[in-house]
């Protein structure tokens, strides 16, 4: 019998759609990530279903929306065991599989530095939900410091606390900038918990050589705080960059909505007082050392021979904000830079390679196509549509329009709920409760500087864009079982 395909799924956390070098950023250094895209094929406006890690995490596990599992927000006690044979890693596990979990997790709140876990279905657990916290038991990285004989104390940086987490990019542990040099480094490279990531991940393959397996590796970069080794943010010139797209009117724009409640771990701010082109080094400089980490586990399957039976994927949760319209991190805001984000799929012979679409694809389209490309059933339940006609070219499966939502989900005062719909041209952003919307013709404004919702000329427009996101709202609602009798 053919030995099944393995899985590497890598997730990054916070990487926003626009730092692939073979994507079209020429100021990031990705050339691992830039040889993938020559092997597989690049969806280019892949959309998150939260701006936020929780709840995304849960959807595109799964395949359903937030909403559809109950799972809103980051903070919560537990992912519900009554949808844990939802996960994707429960079912494969179930087949036959086996599966390996290495970082983050975070289906439910990791505040303490560990999480409830549920019937996840991975053999192999190896958990860092990021490098701070306390080096208790249950914190691989941590004891993977130890053991090469350093301090994990004198490593990991400390945890945030609920009163500095409510204080948002304030707080430089949290989120700031901290721009090493030669003499006064961050976490080096050889103790830093990407490489971490990588060394967990091949000893998972050389344990599983003889087994189908499906591995999970899931890096804390680039997520805040923005700070990189050395040794990949000298590569980098903050002068050269680009910096954050910004006018004048975002700071009055974003005020206004702060004043409105709509929840945010950032004020906006003039993207020189950010430092916004040191920032964008930095997290550029964190992208490119995930990139050298992703490329090292790509040579070590070339080497020994599972590349050709091995699905990659590589994606990130959400994105972030990086100095655009003034903002830097997350929270309930739906611009390009923070929902939309990698998707690249590669497998050797099955699927077109160095193919690339602008089709609108949601996360949760991962899991269906997984099932598709394994020839397992797709369960009743799974809401996303699989993306296996248009990998292999056999027809086009893309979407006429994308949602994302926001139900509460970040630990901020307000409890925001909000909607984001999409289609080829077109944005539109509710915030439900609050009499405020947004309109974006990304055509002429790509960027979304300039909101129309109140613009009669596109009133039309706005009404059928407010009938076409409550439609889809509703169509959000989980399947239910199916019908076996007419009653």
């Amino acid at each position: 019998m053919e030995k099944r395909p393995n899985i590497l799924w890598y997730c990054t956390d916070q990487q926003r759609f626009d730092t692939i070098a073979a994507l079209g950023n020429e100021d990031i250094l990705t050339p691992a990530l830039d040889r993938l895209v020559h092997q597989g094929f690049s969806f280019t406006h892949a959309y998150a279903q939260s701006p936020v890690c929780t709840p995304s995490r849960a959807s595109f596990l799964t395949g359903m929306y937030p909403s559809a599992l109950g799972v809103n927000g980051n903070g919560i006690p537990e992912y519900p065991d009554h949808f844990a044979d939802r996960l994707i890693t429960n079912r494969i596990a179930k087949e036959g599989y086996r599966s390996g979990l290495i970082g983050k997790l975070h289906l439910a709140s990791a505040y303490a530095g560990r999480e409830q876990r549920t019937d996840d279905g991975y053999h192999y657990f190896r958990y860092s939900h990021a490098p701070n916290g306390p080096a208790l038991p249950g914190h691989d990285y941590a004891a993977w410091i130890a053991n090469r004989g350093f301090d994990p104390h004198e490593i990991l940086k400390p945890s945030v606390s609920k009163d500095e987490y409510r204080r948002g990019e304030t707080v430089s542990r949290f989120s700031g900038l901290k721009i090493p040099t030669k003499e006064s480094d961050n976490t080096p490279p050889d103790l830093h918990q990407t490489r971490w990531c990588t060394e967990m991940a091949i000893d998972f393959i050389s344990r599983n050589k003889d087994n189908p397996w499906f591995m999970s590796v899931n890096p804390f970069d680039p997520h805040p705080p923005f700070d990189p080794p050395w040794n990949y943010y000298r590569r980098y010139d903050p002068a050269t960059l680009p910096g954050a797209h910004f006018q004048d009117s975002d700071i009055a724009f974003q005020t206004g909505l702060a004043d409105a409640g709509v929840d945010f771990q950032a004020r906006a701010r003039h993207p020189d007082t950010l430092k916004a082109r040191e920032m964008q080094a930095a997290y550029y400089a964190m992208i490119t050392q995930i990139d050298h980490e992703f490329g090292w586990l790509l040579d070590y399957l070339e080497n020994n021979g599972q590349r050709e039976n091995t699905i990659v994927i590589f994606m990130s949760d959400h994105g972030e904000t990086l100095g655009d319209h003034g903002l830097v991190t997350k929270g309930v805001r739906f611009y390009e830079g923070t929902i939309r984000v990698p998707l690249i799929i590669s497998w050797p012979g099955q699927i077109k390679y160095n193919c690339k679409t602008s089709d609108l694809v949601e996360l949760i389209d991962v899991v269906p196509t997984l099932y598709d490309l394994l020839g397992f059933p797709i369960p009743y339940f799974t809401q996303g549509r699989s993306l296996l006609d248009s990998l292999t070219g056999t027809a086009q499966t893309s979407r006429k329009s994308v949602r994302s939502e926001a139900y509460d989900c970040i630990d901020y005062p307000d409890g925001t709920k909000a909607t984001m719909y999409r289609d080829s041209r077109w944005k539109l952003v509710t915030y439900h409760g609050k009499n405020l919307q947004e309109l974006y013709d990304l055509d002429s404004d790509p960027w979304e500087h300039r909101d129309l919702s109140k613009n009669p000329r596109y009133r039309e427009t706005f009404k059928r864009l407010i009938q076409a996101s409550f439609d889809a709202t509703v169509n959000a609602l989980p399947r239910q079982e199916p019908r076996i009798a007419p009653y």
